[in-house]
């Protein structure tokens, strides 16, 4: 078994406090009248607005070395020291960044976060889903509700997907962004599923390999396949070489609607078929099972949603869907019958400590 090399809490602790946190949400909803309950969530956008700025500013690379007075940061960031003090006291008041007895702003752990060269950085993803180009597609979503997808006013009338491929500053500002989240599920996935078991994994729209790579580094007898777009995957040599894992790992180039490479033992997609709608995602599984060997195994790691209707985050990433690709979050049931309508048996489906489930198919005879 890939296991995480730090100690993790176990699922039902976890699942435990999640519980706890939204408990005491229903509590606070419940004693603060209902109109400034719902003001609060309304004024939930500016924060994120707030919280891009100062990404896009990178007030937090500017605290990396230590605290700044306010004259110092706002000369290291290139903004107005009277604003930029407006828009920290917002966000100290969220626990991201704080101010010391001697005025000075320095770092919390959130803030930690919006550090380019954190351990675990979100400043790409907040970059991405703070930009003018993700508000506007939001901005169409009673469009998308009406329209049961992307709404015609978004997207200067190119599909997601297109727009990404033909704006490149846009679609690496997108790919980064996506690393930065996907980084998050990496350790839970590889803590809940053992890969070792496999000769060759073969990792489809594996974007520029930071998943494979860790894969590969922690299960040395493991080779892989690294399958996506050409310009996604131009990208993808240094990464590799940085794991030490690029002597085991090959790179093809192409489009999982077309073909994908043969002779893997397991498939792996993560945050791929939610990407679709019903008829493109059935395309793409089926495209893999035309090809895949009987024996293999096929792996979709995905926000399965729950059948509970507490805060989950794939109820909010489905909405994201709806508005941008016309994709969608999926429940366990409905992974399975789009299994079965693929050419598939779903096995299992695995939690892991983040949202993340892993679902495990075998093709149909």
């Amino acid at each position: 078994m890939i296991s995480d090399r730090r100690k993790a809490p176990p699922q039902a602790a976890v699942r435990a406090v999640e519980r706890l946190r939204d408990a005491l949400a229903r509590i606070h909803r419940r004693l603060v009248p209902g109109h400034l309950a719902l003001l609060e969530m309304v004024a939930a956008g500016w924060l994120t607005q707030a919280i891009h700025a100062a990404a896009a500013l990178d007030v937090a690379g500017a605290l990396a070395d230590g605290p700044r007075d306010g004259t110092e940061l706002a000369r290291a960031v290139g903004a107005d020291e009277d604003a930029l003090h407006r828009l920290l006291r917002l966000l100290i008041g969220h626990g991201i960044f704080t101010r010391r007895p001697d005025g000075r702003y320095a770092l919390t752990p959130l803030a930690q976060a919006l550090r380019s060269d954190a351990p675990v950085s979100l400043r790409d993803a907040v970059l991405f889903f703070g930009s003018a180009t993700h508000r506007d597609h939001w901005t169409h979503l009673v469009d998308s509700v009406r329209a049961g997808g992307p709404a015609a006013g978004s997207g200067h009338g190119k599909a997601f997907f297109d727009r990404m491929r033909t704006d490149r500053e846009l679609g690496e500002m997108f790919d980064r962004a996506m690393a930065s989240i996907d980084s998050l599920g990496q350790d839970p996935v590889l803590a809940a599923y053992d890969f070792t078991r496999y000769r060759t994994i073969v990792d489809i729209g594996g974007g520029r390999g930071a998943l494979l790579a860790e894969i590969l580094r922690r299960a040395p007898d493991c080779t892989g396949v690294l399958f996506d777009l050409p310009e996604v995957v131009a990208d993808a040599g240094p990464r590799l070489r940085a794991a030490g894992v690029a002597d085991r790992c090959v790179v093809i180039e192409g489009s999982f609607f077309e073909t994908v490479p043969d002779g893997g033992d397991v498939y792996l997609l993560k945050h791929i078929v939610h990407d679709w709608p019903a008829e493109q995602a059935r395309q793409i599984l089926r495209t893999i099972r035309a090809t895949m060997p009987p024996t293999a195994r096929l792996l979709l790691i995905e926000l399965v949603l729950p059948g509970h209707h507490r805060p989950h985050p794939g109820n909010y990433i489905d909405l994201e869907m709806l508005v941008n690709t016309g994709g969608r979050e999926r429940t366990e049931t409905e992974y399975r019958a789009l299994l079965a309508e693929s050419g598939f048996a779903l096995l299992t489906c695995t939690p892991t400590l983040s949202p993340e489930n892993i679902l495990e198919a075998v093709p149909v005879p």
